[in-house]
């Protein structure tokens, strides 16, 4: 009984600690410009439509929300959004990264 209350105990804490650690993250633009040079090639482009996996408008994110931007990536890197490039790219992006971009991007001026 001591053993299992000792693991709920230590549980708890490890994953308390782990929530704490993704909610100090905070997004800097400035540090954003050597990150999102990825994002350009295709976000970047006005009316660009991308061919893999099949042809599609490639949205402008300048001006989304960062939450929206975050989750976005996110779920990508985890797999939860299916798009292979935007996979890939995720992917490579640690927590920072991507709240880093997200900020950056959510201060754009949005685009039409």
């Amino acid at each position: 009984m001591k053993i299992s209350t000792a693991l709920l105990v230590l549980a708890a804490g490890a994953s308390m600690a782990g929530t704490a650690g993704a909610a100090d993250i905070v997004g800097n633009p400035k540090a954003a410009p050597n990150k999102i040079e990825q994002c350009i090639g295709c976000h970047g482009i006005p009316e660009y439509k991308g061919t893999f996996p099949e042809v599609y408008r490639v949205p402008k994110i300048g001006g989304q929300s960062a939450k929206y931007i975050e989750a976005a990536l996110q779920a990508y890197k985890k797999g939860d959004r299916n798009h292979p490039s935007m996979r890939g790219i995720a992917a490579s992006l640690s927590d920072q990264d991507i709240a880093d971009i997200a900020a950056y991007y959510s201060q754009q001026t949005p685009s039409k």
